[in-house]
């Protein structure tokens, strides 16, 4: 029986941003002169994964991503996610509640 993949496809702008996440990485990869095998061997995975992040598979798992990374001293790129919410801030600053000055008594 086939395996039930309904949902599980990312949105064509997702698969878009995942294939630039892969070549980022890809060309982190080569610039420190690291071939897929040591990267594989630094992150604890194999080079068939590291081909598929490369490719911006959208199935490998984020801690696998997290780890190659590392591998390549970017981890700390990933605080970087949702940092700027602009979205986030201006809903919340819309549901502030603004208070009123009570009337002086005179």
């Amino acid at each position: 029986m086939p395996k039930n993949t309904m949902g599980t496809k990312l949105p064509r702008k997702l698969e878009q941003k995942m294939a630039i996440v892969g070549e980022q990485i890809k060309l982190a990869r080569l610039r420190r002169d690291l071939s897929i095998a040591q990267v594989a061997e630094r992150a604890t995975c194999s080079p068939l994964t590291i081909n598929r992040i490369e490719k911006g598979s959208s199935t490998v798992s984020i801690g696998i991503y997290l780890r190659v990374l590392y591998a390549l001293q970017l981890d700390d790129d990933i605080l970087q996610l949702a940092k700027e919410d602009v979205l986030g801030r201006t809903l919340q600053d819309l549901s502030l509640k603004h208070r009123k000055r009570a009337s002086k008594k005179g």
